[in-house]
């Protein structure tokens, strides 16, 4: 019989693919389904490679998480003076710088860190019984203010209405416009002896108390004549 009237049986056209031969499309038969064949490029990794030499990495990335500490805390308290506040400070054992205002002394804290600012601002109200003071934290452009009476937390309140009433000289030295160390009269808490500080306060607390018996001998005074 010759080859013209043979039969045709699958896979002897020679056009069609070679069901027994090695498949010759590029792809390995034993691969998954959308794999990368060896020696060729992912998709999407054909980037350009980057410099990265000069990256530097800070050792401290608690800014970027908003974990990290405070740029600035403030004690507006109602004392009259520098040294006061910063004898009650040394007594205290807080480390701060006081700076004399028109309305009181205001303490800047050196240590920010953790609640190291609602433990001092807890410590001295408890020392200066009865007068009020306002713990001012800043942090980048956000402000928060505390008030604090008797060792004890109080009620948050509006920065702007603490500002608002202050003098420029106080709100220039909270907002950061000018820096503690160009401030004039400034008082370190850590330049006053716990011995100076007892005689300075015990000092103050006698003439308050002599300031207040006048006061009310005069009153008196007043109503009986």
């Amino acid at each position: 019989m010759s080859d013209s009237t043979r039969p045709d049986t699958p896979g002897s056209d020679q056009n069609g693919p070679d069901q027994n031969g090695p498949d010759r499309s590029g792809s390995d038969p034993s691969s998954p389904a959308g794999s990368t064949p060896p020696g060729s490029t992912p998709p999407g990794d054909d980037l350009p490679d980057l410099d990265l030499g000069d990256l530097e990495i800070p050792d401290d990335l608690s800014s970027l998480t908003g974990s990290g500490e405070p740029d600035f805390v403030a004690l507006i308290t109602q004392i009259a003076g520098a040294e006061p506040l910063a004898a009650a400070s040394s007594l205290a054992q807080l480390d701060l710088d006081a700076v004399p205002t028109p309305i009181g002394a205001v303490g800047v804290l050196r240590d920010r860190s953790g609640d190291a600012p609602e433990q001092a601002a807890a410590a001295i109200s408890q020392l200066v019984r009865g007068v009020p003071l306002v713990l001012i934290t800043r942090t980048g452009e956000q402000m928060t203010a505390v008030r604090f009476a008797d060792g004890a937390r109080g009620d948050e309140l509006a920065p702007g209405l603490v500002l608002g009433g202050a003098p420029d000289s106080v709100v220039d030295l909270l907002t950061g416009a000018t820096d503690v160390a160009d401030a004039d009269g400034v008082v370190a808490s850590t330049s006053i002896s716990k011995f100076k500080a007892v005689r300075m306060l015990t000092s103050a607390a006698r003439k308050a108390r002599k300031s207040m018996g006048k006061g009310a001998g005069e009153d008196t005074g007043k109503d009986g004549a």
